[in-house]
């Protein structure tokens, strides 16, 4: 079996756009040869600055012939169908067959293809997927204005075995296939032909071209690290930057440069940043104290000095680059000495969008919110309030117009140099927290109360203008800020009602005296003088109906694939969920203890039974036109079983109640899951529906008690299987 190699060599392809386009490269191809009869042992994408190369093991050396047989118009049909179906099949009418079937007399055609060589699929495979390849961005070029990335150069395409290499004959635009290729373009120039893949990545390594992406990434990395340590320092971890500057270089040479001193007393954050950003150099930092000393560079040459040439140009660019990263520094600190709420007054002008107001107008909803939220996290309102309206402030300063991925790190720096508590400036950089699924959460409690008005306002606002996300579009974050509400709350274990934070974000948005009306509703509802929302009117009813309660169904959609990553079933959340509506951490607790019961012999067992009680049940209450709620009366009990699903019921309402009020769950789920005996003894012995009423309407009260007793702890009518 032959093997196949392929290398498309151009200019130089983005760092960015390297390992799509080698999976595209591979998919592509590998697709449409199975597609066409030929199969393979293994693929591998390779890709550098300037060439994608794919490497095919053990490829057939011809498609299969395939016999494939149809069925065609019975015998005697007109004339017109019998040509259509000689037309599809590519036969004349003596190469039909008439054969026998229950419904008459049938043609059939046999259609034999006979296999094609390996060569001859490879290069039309090739061809449309160079013609058709999904760039995200591309060129126009040659004259017939074919796309690529970058100019394409050459195409290498073999196929190779024991006996030798042969080249796959194709042209694209004018440029043929061949067996050459080229190594670096400065220090190896010309062309180099080859017989396989090992050849050619052997001469490539001769020639100056490290091919393996993860081997030139782990090259950089351990000379880095290791000129570091020699000078006592440790290079600062950045894997999204390692991948881009080892698609920037075939050939990567380390170098390690120094900062001028003027520069090393700027926030770490901000070398690190200007460095990467414009430069692509990783930090060198000094463990000792935190400060940024020195750069690494990777050239793509080796030079006669060493590298001393290109490290002075880059030390002398960088200077260039730190030196405007002073200015905005030392101008900010004045400000934020001075006047930092004059940042503030400057986001009145800043619109955050054109239906939610200015970003001062948002700062003013976030302070409303977290001063109400501060009970829930037990953080100081008034602490709460002032760390909510500086958290933003820097978003007016010059530093984060120059790096807006440093707003919040400097708000930090400002709020702490214009002399406010440590607590309250940490608040600037940890309430964007969590941006991810993997970021840390904060723990302080003024920026979690901060963090969680932030997202709140965030999702009841664009809630309010009916902009939510669809399908797999979300431009606002939306499920990213809800995320990062669930993960707040409950990785700071937060006693939080969904309802009642989405209802004072609402009102943030909406009534001033809503929250006012709210909580006076509540109020009477604890001294049992009316309705929760007795004091609303009915549009502020229907607009709750309407929204709040649809990002309340949000949030659960979002915690149920939070969960799910957990190891916690849907089917378990929707069971808590008609117990837990509002709570958040006791939902997930209940969610937690009965995903751990049913995942028990026992568990899953009650659940069966329950159904199948509750199937009976539902059946006859609807047959009989009467709910079976009064209770059941032991001294109508027939059987030992029956007498013993009495007791065991009481027995667990009573270890059920006083645990549910401890909110201890996994206890009641314990006491639920000891049904299961009792439960299946007693479908063994008894007949729910037996012929004497009095006997029958008892069974089924027992039966709406083990409902009764069940559906305290969960619905698990809810539970699949």
């Amino acid at each position: 079996m032959p093997d196949l190699l392929i290398e498309l060599f151009s200019e130089e392809i983005p760092a960015r756009m390297q390992s799509r386009a080698g999976e595209d490269l591979k998919k592509r191809i590998t697709d449409g040869l199975v597609e066409a009869g030929l199969t393979y042992a293994g693929a591998a994408a390779l890709t550098t600055p300037r060439r994608l190369t794919l490497a095919v093991e053990g490829l057939l050396a011809e498609s299969p012939t395939i016999r494939e047989e149809r069925k065609g118009p019975k015998v005697g049909a007109p004339d017109k169908a019998i040509e259509g179906f000689l037309r599809g099949a590519g036969l004349t009418r003596d190469q039909l067959e008439e054969r026998d079937t229950p419904k008459g007399a049938v043609y059939f055609a046999t259609i034999e293809k006979p296999g094609r060589p390996a060569a001859d699929i490879v290069a039309e495979v090739l061809g449309a997927t160079i013609r058709n390849f999904p760039w995200p961005k591309s060129m126009r070029w040659g004259s017939g204005g074919m796309r690529w990335v970058r100019p394409l150069h050459s195409i290498l395409c073999i196929l190779s075995d024991e006996a030798g290499a042969q080249v796959v004959p194709m042209e694209v635009e004018g440029i043929k296939s061949g067996d050459t290729t080229e190594g670096h373009r400065f220090m190896a120039p010309g062309r180099f032909s080859v017989t396989s893949f090992e050849d050619y990545s052997a001469k490539l390594k001769r020639a100056f071209v490290v091919l393996s992406p993860e081997e030139r990434a782990e090259h950089i990395w351990n000379d880095a690290q290791n000129m570091a340590f020699a000078a006592g320092l440790e290079v600062v971890e950045d894997k999204g930057l390692l991948a881009e500057v080892a698609g920037l270089v075939e050939w990567p040479v380390v170098l390690m440069g120094q900062i001028d001193d003027e520069f090393l007393e700027l926030p770490p954050e901000v070398l690190q940043t200007s460095m990467k950003e414009h430069q692509k150099f990783f930090s060198v930092r000094n463990p000792k104290t935190g400060r940024i000393e020195r750069f690494v560079t990777v050239a793509n040459r080796e030079t006669s000095d060493n590298g001393a040439t290109i490290l002075a140009g880059n030390q002398k660019v960088l200077s260039a680059r730190l030196a405007d990263a002073k200015f905005f520094w030392e101008n900010d600190l004045r400000v934020a000495k001075t006047d930092i709420a004059q940042w503030t007054r400057a986001l009145e002008n800043v619109t955050f969008h054109n239906k939610l107001g200015t970003q001062a107008e948002r700062i003013d909803r976030i302070a409303a919110l977290a001063r109400e939220l501060a009970p829930v996290t037990g953080a100081d309102a008034d602490q709460a309030e002032k760390a909510a309206r500086l958290a933003k402030a820097d978003l007016s300063s010059e530093m984060v117009y120059e790096f807006p991925e440093l707003q919040g790190i400097m708000g930090r720096y400002y709020i702490e140099a214009a002399g406010e508590d440590a607590t309250v400036a940490a608040v600037a950089q940890d309430h964007y927290s969590p941006l991810g699924p993997s970021d840390d959460v904060p723990t302080a409690p003024l920026s979690v109360t901060v963090a969680l008005a932030d997202k709140l306002d965030t999702l009841t606002g664009f809630w309010a203008i009916d902009e939510k996300p669809t399908g797999s579009k979300d431009p606002f974050a939306l499920r990213r800020a809800a995320l990062g509400v669930i993960r707040l709350i409950l990785e700071n274990d937060l006693d939080a009602d969904w309802l009642m934070m989405i209802t004072i974000g609402w009102n943030a948005h909406h009534w001033d005296d809503f929250w006012d009306r709210i909580a006076l509703a509540n109020e009477k509802q604890k001294r049992g003088d009316g309705e929760p929302w007795a004091e609303m009117t009915d549009e502020e009813i229907h607009l709750r109906n309407n929204t709040v309660l649809d990002l309340l169904s949000f949030f659960h959609d979002r915690l149920k694939v939070f969960l799910r990553d957990k190891g916690i079933r849907q089917d378990v959340i929707d069971a808590c969920i008609e117990k837990e509506n509002t709570d958040l951490n006791l939902l997930v607790k209940r969610a937690r203890a009965l995903n751990a019961v049913i995942a028990t012999e026992d568990g899953e067992n009650l659940v069966q039974g329950f159904k199948r009680a509750n199937n009976i049940l539902t059946q006859a209450e609807e047959k009989d036109g009467v709910e079976y709620s009064y209770g059941a009366d032991i001294k109508f009990a027939e059987t030992d079983s029956e007498k013993a699903l009495f007791a065991a019921l009481d027995a667990a309402q009573a270890k059920i109640d006083p645990a549910l009020k401890a909110e201890d769950f996994p206890a009641a789920m314990s006491a639920m899951a000891s049904l299961r005996g009792p439960v299946d003894a007693f479908f063994e012995d008894v007949q729910v529906n037996t012929d004497n009423d009095i006997l029958r309407r008892n069974r089924l009260n027992l039966l709406s008690q083990i409902r009764q007793v069940c559906s305290s702890v969960a619905d698990l009518t809810k539970i699949e299987g």
